[in-house]
């Protein structure tokens, strides 16, 4: 079979160049390549010594006696520099091509990281699509989405290299956070694969919520799917792990009893506030709720299901207050506008905040003014702040007569039922683990669908052509029926020819036929069909990286050496075996 060789030597030299128009130093040193070096990578190898690696479904055979002769032609210094092509290449790039793309998460939650790092790292859900371009410019990143949430910031990448791919993120992490990467480094936690697929799984499912199966994290995954359609780096991967999750999300409170007496955190936040008033007051606490979006609309919910009557409700817009007093019938809702506000804090016991502010509403020196509460409520003035970042400073729980409480502190609403949300976890896991066996098989049948649609497409190509030469001997007169019939006969033939190999290039756990013997038959098909092994796809991912650290004017997003020769290798060895099999 003889592989087209028009992305070898001349065209990978002058891509390679092209991407090293900046002048920084790493640059300079990472195009450093010679025309009779490019050579010595690109040229087809013949009589050689190969060392052949098969690691997730790629062979790499990356040969040494071209090189070498090259180099017995060269004169000592250019032999010398070969010697260190030769080494890097074995070292780096031949690294590299042992890797299959991997799915990776760095986060930091609400178990493993405070508040106040988790609200510098938060993003609004404008600014995702932003993120996932930026993420997608690193040099080691394919695809990527975000999922910022109150309880946790998670980015979700399809890395080339887990290590390499792990360090950027964190480093653009830091750079947008203003935070140090030894920090993130210490509250973050990274999973990979399979344990990032069951990580998804379960953050869908509320397994990993404070409040166990509460609802608006499924919501909150199908917005991030929402938002990432259309996004380029969005991709088939990434896109297809968030979608099945929401399908897991589904089942899980479908199949299970665990969204049975859970609860929102906007439920937890209330119920957290009832714990700390004197039950005797519970009908009489006067309640304020600064923000009316999604957040104090169910706080509004939760506090009339708990029987209050009565609250004050203080928004930017009166519109979105009259719509809540209009679904909640029989209750008193007062609107009262954003400069009213502390006003209206100095007349309530009890301060929910949940507004999208990025800077404090409340700090000290706006709550040490306040008059005192009755010691009906306990003599206390409660805040409950459950939004990120905090619209409440943690300095206002220095002012006696003050509590404050945040998304950290519902950790006590849901520390009773422990029996009870164990078991409901374990039912859980049990669909979990189903799931994520059909998601990495369908992960894997990735690996052929290119040759099932360059199969297709080599026997598309003999039906039209064999189809035409029939219509003609057959004259020009022939009725349009007729036409239809033979067309839809030779497609028929082809469907019937096609059916048997397509079976066997399909891995997605529905029988018992395993990746491996499923990447046998791909790699048979390809031999016996002629097929071209898919050069066109390592030089997209070429040209989209040159044109990344083309458009983006910082050093770090510069093409690595790393990355160059992991892409001559995958070329020259692509190369080999076509020319090998000619």
């Amino acid at each position: 079979m003889a592989v087209s060789s028009t992305f070898s030597g001349a065209k990978l030299e002058r891509l390679l160049i092209n991407s090293c128009s900046s002048p920084s130093a790493s640059s300079l040193r990472a195009c450093s390549l010679s025309h009779q070096q490019m050579k010595a990578f690109s040229k087809p190898n013949r009589g050689r010594k190969a060392l052949a690696q098969r690691t997730g479904g790629v062979r790499c055979e990356v040969a040494q006696s071209d090189a070498i002769n090259e180099g017995e032609k060269m004169d000592p210094s250019k032999a010398s520099a070969l010697s260190a092509l030769e080494q890097l290449k074995t070292s780096a790039a031949d690294r590299y091509t042992k890797e299959r793309s991997s799915i990776v998460v760095i986060g930091l939650s609400v178990h493993t990281a405070p508040v106040e790092m988790r609200e510098k790292l938060a993003i609004p859900e404008a600014e995702w699509p932003r993120a996932i371009a930026e993420l997608c410019g690193l040099n080691h990143i394919e695809e990527a989405a975000v999922l910022s949430t109150c309880n946790r910031m998670e980015i979700y990448v399809v890395a080339l290299s887990q290590h390499r791919g792990v360090k950027e993120v964190t480093e653009w992490m830091s750079k947008t956070s203003g935070i140090p990467v030894s920090e993130i480094c210490e509250h973050r936690f990274l999973l990979y694969n399979k344990d990032a697929t069951q990580h998804i799984f379960e953050v869908s499912a509320g397994l990993d919520s404070l409040v166990l199966g509460e609802g608006q994290i499924l919501a909150q995954v199908k917005q991030v799917v929402k938002v990432g359609q259309g996004v380029v780096g969005f991709g088939r991967n990434i896109s297809g792990l968030f979608k099945h999750a929401i399908t897991v999300g589904k089942r899980v409170r479908t199949e299970t009893n665990i969204a049975a007496g859970a609860v929102s955190v906007s439920s937890a936040a209330v119920e957290l506030a009832l714990m700390k008033l004197p039950e005797s007051s519970h009908a009489t606490a006067r309640m304020l709720v600064i923000g009316a979006g999604k957040m104090g609309k169910l706080v509004i919910k939760h506090l009339v299901a708990k029987g209050c009557t009565k609250m004050v409700v203080v928004n930017r817009s009166e519109e979105k207050v009259a719509a809540i007093r209009e679904e909640m019938q029989g209750v008193e809702i007062i609107y009262r506008p954003l400069t009213d506000m502390l006003a209206c804090s100095a007349e309530a016991d009890v301060v929910f905040t949940s507004t999208a502010s990025e800077t404090p509403l409340f700090l000290k020196e706006h709550v040490k003014d306040l008059p005192p509460v009755s010691s009906e409520v306990g003599s206390l003035r409660l805040f409950v702040d459950i939004s990120v970042p905090r619209n409440v400073g943690s300095c206002v729980s220095d002012v006696e007569g003050a509590r404050l409480y945040n998304v950290d502190d519902l950790k006590e609403v849901v520390a009773a039922n422990k029996e009870d949300r164990l078991r409901k976890a374990m039912e859980a896991q049990a669909i979990i683990a189903e799931e994520s066996k059909q998601f990495e098989a369908w992960r894997d049948s990735l690996e052929t669908v290119p040759t099932i649609k360059k199969l297709r497409a080599y026997a598309e190509r003999i039906r039209v052509a064999e189809l035409e030469k029939c219509l003609s001997k057959m004259g020009e007169d022939i009725p349009k029926k007729t036409r239809r019939a033979v067309d839809d006969l030779s497609r028929g033939i082809v469907n019937k020819l096609l059916h048997g190999p397509m079976q066997h290039l399909r891995c997605d756990g529905s029988d018992d036929r395993t990746l491996s013997e499923t990447l046998e038959n791909m790699h048979a098909l390809n031999r016996m069909f002629g097929l071209e092994s898919d050069i066109s796809l390592f030089e997209q991912k070429i040209r989209a990286k040159v044109e990344q650290s083309q458009n983006v004017q910082y050093e770090v997003s510069l093409i690595p050496v790393s990355f160059i020769y992991r892409m001559i290798v995958e070329v020259r060895n692509l190369t080999i075996r076509g020319s090998s099999g000619s």
